[in-house]
């Protein structure tokens, strides 16, 4: 089985925080491991740490100097290890990186907040390969909110900053992701997605009603994701989970959790998005190595056709329709 998966912290946190190799290192994600156990693809995210983040790490960077630097050490890394890993700006770069048998990384960014009202700002990052964008993280910004487990917060809408940064996203060719984002803010772009007939995606959530956890999507929301051409990567963080023990995700709570994204989004709109390097659960599987296991659990309660699916052609087609 080949892997697309739609969202690791590797980037930020092996590479720029703990200053390790990403061609090997002990956490869930490095560029060896992503060629033996199969990957197509892995998308990279910067993550941008602010407010108390920030201050634990001991991070005194601007938002922009911050995301300089880690793209900075992303091409580094990318280069040492380019008998392994290349970069990949559009769906052709991928398919022309899996005939070379190299790994596809595709460059992300979690939490617009280092746009601060700038859309000429998202030139630059265009400009510079990403392909994908979270919209918040845990904080307001300029785009919007956060979401909340107060109605009245997770209500709040996009900005119209955010609105404007949205459009412009969709027709320059970045993802606009919706992971974090608040409940409102989620309907906006829905909006706006079914007006620019660009898809758009959460790159890293599961769903409410299996665990009721503000970060998950309705069942409301996934039905209009499906209906948008858009996808929902798993999250394997067991707080995101139905059925997680002694702060230990199983591969059972994450097909548990894919095969209900089935029902409810369509067998079209699940994807992967571990958040691997990004959780603080233990994993069953392990690490990216233990994708596989994950497969074959998957191949148990689905088809063969409907696993592929979600283990990468679901990905493959969003970024061929959203990226350009």
């Amino acid at each position: 089985m080949r892997f697309f998966d739609l969202h690791c912290d590797t980037l930020t946190m092996s590479g720029l925080l703990k200053k390790a190799s990403l061609r090997q290192n002990d956490g869930h994600v490095d560029f060896v491991r992503l060629q033996s156990a199969g990957a197509i693809a892995q998308c990279f995210a910067i993550w941008i740490p602010t407010h108390r983040c920030a201050q634990k790490y001991g991070i005194k960077d601007s938002p922009w100097e911050f995301y300089e630097k880690a793209k900075c050490l992303f091409q580094k890394e990318l280069q040492k290890s380019s008998d392994l890993i290349a970069p990949a700006l559009d769906i052709e770069d991928v398919q022309q990186n899996t005939k070379n048998r190299l790994v596809s990384a595709i460059l992300t960014i979690e939490d617009s907040v280092l746009l601060s009202g700038s859309l000429e700002k998202l030139e630059t990052l265009y400009r510079d390969g990403v392909r994908l964008m979270t919209l918040t993280w845990n904080y307001e910004n300029s785009l919007g909110y956060p979401n909340d487990r107060e109605e009245a917060k997770t209500s709040l809408g996009l900005k119209p900053f955010g609105k404007e940064a949205v459009l412009r996203m969709m027709d320059l060719g970045i993802a606009v992701d919706v992971s974090h984002l608040s409940d409102g803010g989620f309907y906006n772009v829905a909006e706006l997605s079914q007006k620019m007939h660009i898809p758009f995606l959460a790159s890293h959530s599961c769903a409410r009603s299996l665990c009721p956890h503000p970060r998950n999507l309705t069942d409301e929301m996934l039905h209009t994701l499906g209906n948008c051409g858009g996808i929902c990567g798993v999250n394997f963080e067991d707080s995101f989970l139905p059925g997680t023990e002694n702060h230990l995700t199983k591969i059972a709570d994450i097909v548990r959790c894919a095969c209900y994204l089935c029902d409810h989004a369509g067998i079209d709109a699940v994807a992967l998005g571990s958040d691997f390097d990004g959780i603080e659960s233990k994993l069953e599987m392990g690490g990216y190595e233990g994708l596989p296991l994950l497969a074959e659990a998957l191949n148990k309660k689905l088809p063969a056709s409907q696993v592929e699916k979600i283990c990468y052609q679901n990905a493959m087609r969003f970024f061929g329709a959203a990226i350009h």
